[in-house]
This record gives C-alpha cells, structure tokens and sequence, in this order.
C-alpha cells in the first residue's frame, strides 16, 4: 500500500490542502513515460510500468529508504522528483533530502539506485520540482522545496506562510575524490500555495504562478552581494512593457502609453504572425512574431482611461 499521510488537526488551512492534502503519489518519469512509481508503507520505492495504456505490471521495488518511515511524528508525504534520465531527488517526509543516481530506467532489472547526497534540511517538505544541468563543466542538479509554515507575525491571515527552498547541490572534486555538497541556498516566501513552481532548465531562474507573490528573503548569515549599479536598477524596477491575458477565443494584451499621447500618435499593425505598436517619433513599443496565427482582420484595438 501507499504511504499516505493523512493532514493532523493542526494543518488546517486551504493551502495545507492543496500542498499535502491533494497530493498525488503517484510519481511520472518523464524520461520513461511508460514507467510510474510510488513510495510504500515501507520505505521502498515502487516502479509500475504500463502497458497497452491499461494494463499495469505488479509493483517493483527499485529502491529502499534507509530511515523507518513512521518514526517521524510531523512527516510529510514522501515525495519524488526525476530531474533527468539518470537523476531522482527524493524526501522522505521527515526534512531529509537525497540525490539518487539511478542509471538507465524502467530497464528491469538492471536498474541500481545508488544515494550520492543526503543531508536534513530541516523542517519536512515535499519536493516541487528539480532540474540536471551542467555548467563550467559541472555537474549540478537544483531542487525546489516546498513547505507551509507557521508565522507568529500573520495575525489578521491563516497564521501561516508559504516556503519555497532553492537548493542547488554540485558535483565538488577534492584530491581525487567527487563527492556532491551544497553549493547554495536560496528561500522564497509567499503567501499562497503556487499553482506551478518550477526550475529553469539551466538553473539560473524560477518561474512561479501564483495568486500572491514570492520574495526572496534574505539570509542572515549572507548578505545579498549587490554593487551600486545593481542597487539603482532595484530601486528603479520598471513596469512589465505589456500584460496579457487568454481565453480560448480572444488574446488581450494591454500597453501603458505615455501621458498626452493621443489616438492619431498611435500605429497598430496585425498580421496573421505579428503584431506592431509604435507611438510618434518613437522606436516600436512592443513588435514580434506571434506564438500562434491569429485572424488579423478581426483584431482591433481601443485606449482605456486615456492609457
């Protein structure tokens, strides 16, 4: 059977909910998509491969958490992550983190998972999302930890936050030995469950949907590196140049104008491909190609508010 975890009295809000109390346990590899897994009652790691798109195999074990499961009171439920054809992040429940490499998978038998890291990470999380990639030459893969936490200071919300955990674990060689540590660690705070989370796949950027935003919080230990340059360009964020928004019909996209710009100031040009905005005596405001082909005849376009 599944080690599920059911949520305790004290995990009462909607986003415990969505986090841990919807979760699903069965894990895709996206790098085998014939093969599903699952973390047991036991502690092993479970490999189902689907055949004929109905047909199920029996269960096989591929792997065996070395900790005892139900010793934790406040775990979470396991959780597993493919970051690649040969890479698995894994949790156990319980705050431990581990990096597994698997070797070729949903190949029967042959298949060895072998713990190259694993390290407590403090309080338990469940993994959102992971990513393998190589830089300088090295090997690094990043993780995307999730956990909902109580915080003393929200006393008009649910009383609890949101944490998103960037942990970024790298291959080290030291006189000949190679070994995987951590090489950095990032938090992010909000305060909503995201509806997607996820690693950029070179791991230089997160790409967060979410009904609140996250931000990044600062360690107490590590001061943000930042010259002065980097510091005006903060203080002078900028607006996004445009929004959108879909539905299966229409494409909306809205532009802030400058003030005193007036209809006659304004060209607008659509093609099946393309879009092309420019205001007087200015360089384009937004032109490029469209994801999609649209029926240009039918576009139009309106000022709102003279903005």
């Amino acid at each position: 059977a599944v080690a599920e975890v059911k949520l305790r009295d004290d995990q009462y809000t909607l986003d415990h909910m969505r986090a841990f109390g919807m979760y699903n346990y069965l894990h895709l590899d996206s790098w085998s998509q014939d093969n599903v897994y699952y973390v047991d009652q036991f502690g092993r790691v479970m490999n189902l491969s689907v055949t004929l798109d109905t047909a199920l195999q029996k269960p096989r074990e591929v792997f065996r958490l070395p900790t005892e499961l139900t010793a934790c009171d406040n775990r979470l439920c396991a959780s597993v992550h493919f970051s690649s054809s040969m890479w698995v992040t894994l949790s156990d429940g319980t705050g431990r983190l581990y990096l597994i490499k698997s070797g070729k998978r949903g190949s029967g038998a042959s298949e060895k998972w072998e713990i190259v890291f694993n390290e407590e990470l403090g309080s338990p999380f469940v993994i959102a999302h992971s990513v393998s990639f190589i830089k300088s030459g090295r090997h690094s893969v990043a993780v995307l930890l999730l956990r909902v936490e109580k915080d003393e200071l929200d006393a008009k919300g649910s009383g609890f936050h949101i944490t998103l955990e960037w942990v970024t674990i790298a291959e080290i060689s030291k006189e000949g030995d190679h070994r995987y540590e951590i090489f950095k660690r990032r938090v992010l705070q909000g305060k909503s469950v995201p509806h997607y989370a996820a690693i950029e796949p070179n791991g230089d950027g997160l790409m967060i949907v979410s009904y609140k935003p996250f931000k990044f919080m600062q360690d107490k230990d590590e001061k943000l590196e930042e010259n002065d340059d980097d510091a005006k360009a903060t203080n002078e964020k900028k607006d996004p140049l445009y929004y959108w928004q879909q539905t299966e019909e229409d494409v909306t996209i809205t532009v802030h104008i400058p003030q005193d710009i007036t209809k006659d100031d304004i060209k607008v040009r659509f093609s099946p491909e393309n879009i092309y905005v420019t205001l007087k005596d200015q360089p384009p405001l937004l032109e490029g190609k469209l994801y999609s082909s649209v029926d240009h005849e039918s576009c139009t376009w309106i000022i709102r508010e003279n903005k």
